[in-house]
């Protein structure tokens, strides 16, 4: 058993440190691309509408980013956050998790904020809010609002509202200005579902 437990979990900074490397990068591919070609730039490396012409940035969209102070707030966040998690979990979970949530974040931010503005996205601070958010849920503070919530025969209904409500809150004071909120709240959101139920532990 701790063979095989040797062989599927590293230290908790490979993963975040790999991530990091993808991060720098993937943006210096972006940059360098945009210097030259930024019709390409975006080509390849930003997500937007319609996300089946270039399925691809799905993945590179997560990685790249904007600018160095883009990807030096979002690194601070990834570490911060993505240490503990990465400590509970294996390698390639981790890494499926942050590419899956930073994905899906993305998604929500061009096809929901495309209703009002086309709109194209780069950036980890999607899966950066679910690591937060699978943080803040899978501790044992968590558990005991939970615990507490129950006694006192809260609806679930309410405690999704709750939930959704301090979501947006924490959305909406640590966004910046200008940022993707709609993949910010869905990044959380994720990461709290994810860290109630325990998903990437092992």
């Amino acid at each position: 058993m701790a063979s095989v437990r040797s062989a599927t979990r590293t230290g908790p900074l490979r993963p975040v440190a790999e991530t990091l490397a993808l991060m720098a990068a993937v943006s210096a591919a972006f940059w360098v691309v945009g210097l030259l070609a930024r019709p390409l730039a975006a080509f390849l490396f930003v997500l937007s509408a319609p996300t089946v012409v270039q399925p691809w940035t799905l993945v590179t969209s997560v990685y790249a980013h904007a600018g160095v102070g883009h990807l030096l707030s979002n690194a601070v966040v990834v570490v911060v956050a993505g240490v503990p998690v990465a400590a509970s979990t294996t390698r390639a979970r981790f890494h499926g998790f942050v590419l899956a949530t930073g994905a899906l974040a993305g998604l929500a931010q061009v096809w929901l904020g495309g209703l009002l503005v086309p709109t194209g996205v780069v950036g980890i601070s999607g899966a950066a809010f679910a690591l937060v958010g699978y943080v803040a849920a899978a501790n044992p503070a968590a558990d005991a609002l939970g615990r507490a919530a129950r006694r006192l025969d809260v609806s679930p209904r309410v405690l999704v509202v709750a939930v959704g409500g301090l979501a947006l809150a924490v959305t909406v004071v640590f966004s910046p200005a200008g940022s993707a909120l709609i993949a910010h709240f869905v990044g959380l959101l994720l990461g709290v579902g994810a860290g109630r139920a325990r998903l990437l532990r092992v």
